[in-house]
């Protein structure tokens, strides 16, 4: 008998949750939830991703089980004919991201940093490989080299990584995260480092932008930088200000 209920599934704890015949629900320290279906064919056992929770629900999880056992009863691997479907490379399943998060983004500076990083980073290792043959040792390839010396990139990689293999993993594509905790142990940690611009004291403002109005750079760049000055306000609100924003009369 099913031993899963819709309510257990939501508050299910880290660690394997059985459901029966095979079919569990495996939860991760991250929170993360993913269907599995254990099974043997031709003596060998095999496990199969059937997709996260809640785009997969316990009804899905059961219907793609029961497809997949019948299968194994005759006489076909499920495993083999799933990596035969349509497994999507590393660099599709990051457009794919990459597309589906644009809209949550502020600006597209963001959403090309986040390409930008992926595209120096990872692609070169993994971008051509189906997302179900990458292994621990390929996202390591891309992080270990930098993990010591740049660290700030390089958790920023990983990251994006199993952002990536965490929607295949919710559309069934792979079982396992491999940019999750199954590498903590290769990478040790490493301290945050911050470090901030230095200051300028106040008495020395005015020889500096007397500096800048002497260089080279264009009129609108000096007139920006004297404008975030004088009125404390960020790079980017005051580059992308509009004139209706400033109130002359009112000196606002």
């Amino acid at each position: 008998m099913p031993q899963l209920t819709a309510a257990k599934v939501k508050n299910a704890g880290v660690g394997k949750h059985q459901d029966g015949q095979g079919l569990f629900l495996r939860v991760y320290e991250s929170g993360s939830r993913c269907w599995v279906l254990r099974l043997t064919v031709d003596g060998r056992r095999r496990e199969i991703g059937l997709g996260g929770w809640p785009e997969v629900s316990l009804a899905d999880a059961r219907a793609k089980a029961f497809e997949h056992r019948a299968a194994a009863a005759s006489g076909r691997d499920p495993l083999a004919d799933k990596r035969r479907g349509d497994v999507p490379t590393f660099r599709e399943a990051a457009k794919k991201v990459l597309d589906a998060n644009r809209a949550r983004w502020r600006s597209d500076r963001t959403a090309r940093l986040w390409w930008a990083s992926l595209e120096n980073h990872a692609f070169p290792i993994i971008g051509d490989l189906a997302v179900d043959r990458i292994s621990q040792s390929d996202v390591l390839r891309c992080v270990e080299p930098m993990w010591a010396t740049r660290t700030e990139t390089a958790r920023k990689v990983r990251q994006r990584i199993r952002t990536v293999l965490r929607w295949c993993q919710a559309h069934g594509y792979v079982t396992f995260n491999m940019a999750g905790e199954v590498i903590d142990g290769a990478l040790p940690p490493m301290p945050r480092v911050k470090s901030h611009f230095r200051s300028l004291a106040y008495t020395d403002v005015a020889d500096a932008l007397a500096v800048v109005e002497a260089s080279g750079a264009s009129s609108s760049a000096k007139l920006c930088l004297r404008f975030v000055v004088l009125t404390a306000a960020r790079s980017g609100e005051a580059r992308n200000a509009t004139w209706d924003e400033i109130d002359f009369a009112a000196r606002e």
